[in-house]
């Protein structure tokens, strides 16, 4: 992030979002009634130009990778709630629009972004004229330099009740003390708690003819002024967890079986870099 700036990749993010709405075949990995208003009219030219080359290779398969991690995120979420979660964070939530959607009576939901993301997040809101929901609580943090758990507890956050995080497009940004601190966070919640986050494997870890394609992602966010700096295995993940339980880490094989089989479109993820990870206590 950088000081007094939104994130130009949670635009990235939200952008892809909204393609998926209008663009792919049905039933929708994601169904995100709101990803199109959000952004606002302006809008609509690119999105509009963004339908040539909607079935690109590479531009499909980031646009699976994002509405696969949210896809996952909530469907993790949902089993929270079955065992009687009722609180809901949303780490690095972007222009994320769980909250307007929450499915779940009584589920609260807390978003923890940068306090310049977030500004832009509700400027964004206000102009669509859209409501703000019951449920959800903002809640300013820039997480290299601001106190969690305070953070939180002055919204509202009970301390003492488990939880479930959802920490998507964070991880790679961070460095592995801030990355270290928040899993210490999650991990101190209480029984029944839950987090799933994203993560991105180190160039060591992947095939080699994929290491120039995520050379050239890194480059382009790292010019977008928010570099990767946090990569690990799988084995390091699993150890960064060791205080959860029933950890699940999926990577492209596993979420293809579970989201993309028999699509008459072209989403489908490749790659053995980015995994997505759920983890217990």
């Amino acid at each position: 992030m950088q000081p007094a700036q939104p994130s130009r990749t949670a635009y990235s993010v939200a952008f892809r979002r909204a393609t998926h709405q209008l663009y792919d075949a049905q039933p929708l990995i994601l169904a995100d009634p709101i990803a199109v208003p959000i952004l606002g009219s302006a809008v609509f030219p690119e999105l509009e130009l963004a339908r040539k080359d909607i079935d690109e290779p590479r531009n499909a398969a980031l646009r699976s990778w994002l509405v696969a991690r949210s896809r996952y995120a909530e469907d993790s979420l949902a089993q929270a709630v079955a065992a009687g979660v009722s609180q809901y964070v949303l780490l690095g939530a972007g222009l994320d629009t769980f909250a307007p959607r929450n499915p779940h009576p009584g589920l609260r939901v807390f978003e923890v972004d940068h306090p310049a993301t977030q500004l832009w997040k509700r400027q964004l809101v206000e102009a669509a004229n859209l409501s703000h929901p019951t449920c959800l609580t903002y809640t300013p943090v820039n997480f290299e330099t601001d106190d969690l758990t305070t953070q939180l507890r002055n919204s509202g956050f009970d301390l003492s009740s488990p939880a479930f995080f959802a920490w998507l497009g964070v991880v790679p940004y961070l460095t592995l003390p801030a990355f270290r601190a928040t899993v210490k966070f999650v991990a101190e919640r209480p029984t029944g708690s839950g987090v799933v986050f994203d993560y991105g494997q180190p160039l060591s870890a992947i095939p080699i003819r994929e290491r120039l394609a995520r050379k050239a992602f890194a480059d382009r966010v790292a010019r977008a002024g928010e570099p990767f700096q946090l990569y690990l295995t799988i084995a390091e993940a699993a150890r960064e967890l060791g205080a959860f339980y029933n950890l699940e880490d999926l990577g492209a094989d596993e979420l293809n079986s579970r989201y993309f089989t028999n699509r008459t479109d072209k989403l489908r993820l490749w790659g053995h870099s980015g995994r997505l990870l759920s983890a217990w206590l």
